[in-house]
């Protein structure tokens, strides 16, 4: 994987339960697990499409190419680093690109409006 394709910071994270130390107890975060430089390409086109209760749900996939890294699961979420950071659930993937050359990844920003 050619380095000038991955241009854009990355960071991947993990639901977890945290432990509040203030109320006693835990409390779902997402937990950094590490970051990185990666290929962030939109895939088009994007769509939208209408729930049950009338929120209406706009998705607008991309694929993640990077470097090899182990222990990245399909249980994260990526967050595009930027001026206006971008939060996708990852929808597939880990896969391998070569002989742990690279991983790609399929994500989607989900936006909800109604």
């Amino acid at each position: 994987m050619r380095a000038g394709k991955r241009n854009r910071r990355v960071r991947f994270e993990r639901n977890e339960t945290v432990h509040d130390p203030r109320f006693g107890g835990g409390a779902p975060a997402w937990v950094e697990v590490c970051t990185v430089w990666a290929e962030v390409q939109d895939v088009l086109p994007s769509k939208a499409e209408s729930a049950p209760d009338g929120v209406e749900v706009a998705l607008r996939p991309a694929r993640v190419r990077m470097s090899y890294r182990a222990g990245l699961t399909s249980d994260m979420r990526i967050v595009v680093l930027g001026t206006i950071p971008r939060v996708l659930d990852i929808v597939a993937g880990p896969a391998e690109l070569g002989h742990r050359e690279g991983l790609e990844f399929v994500a989607q920003e989900v936006s909800r409006h109604g």
